[in-house]
């Protein structure tokens, strides 16, 4: 059975996107790999209140009111992507899951293998950012 996830895009006004280097541990799925915050929604959860929820366990940053992004149906899940603008400063966030926060530019995006198809779910963020909705998600070659 699928199961249905939240995440989001946090987004600076360098158009910089903020990621999270997941725990390098062998237990969990995509260890040592940059991720888009977020987690799975809960039974009698809404997405919404998911989003909301992991970030004040995560990062204790309240994203009440943050936008929906997009809808993804991944092979294994169902995700809902969020987005919100916050320009604070990552050295000053209280980080309880992973190794680390960082902002990414577009191009930095481009060159990491990302966990859980977030790859395809940032080319579409710029994507529209840039305005270009004619140009498809092309996978990165190995």
């Amino acid at each position: 059975m699928r199961h249905s996830g939240a995440s989001i895009i946090f987004y600076n006004s360098s158009h910089e996107v903020l990621l999270v280097l997941r725990d390098n541990i062998s237990t969990i799925p995509y260890p040592g790999l940059w991720n888009l915050p977020g987690g799975h929604i809960e039974d009698n959860e809404t997405a919404e209140e998911c989003i909301v929820r992991e970030m004040l366990e995560e990062i204790e940053i309240n994203v009440s009111g943050c936008m929906l992004f997009r809808v993804y149906e991944f092979s294994d899940r169902r995700e809902y992507v969020f987005m919100k603008q916050a320009d604070f400063d990552i050295k000053n966030v209280i980080l309880h899951e992973g190794q680390m926060l960082r902002w990414f530019s577009m191009d930095e995006t481009g060159q990491i293998e990302l966990a859980y198809g977030f790859d395809q779910v940032l080319a579409d963020y710029y994507h529209r950012l840039r305005g270009n909705t004619e140009k498809k998600y092309t996978p990165p070659s190995n």
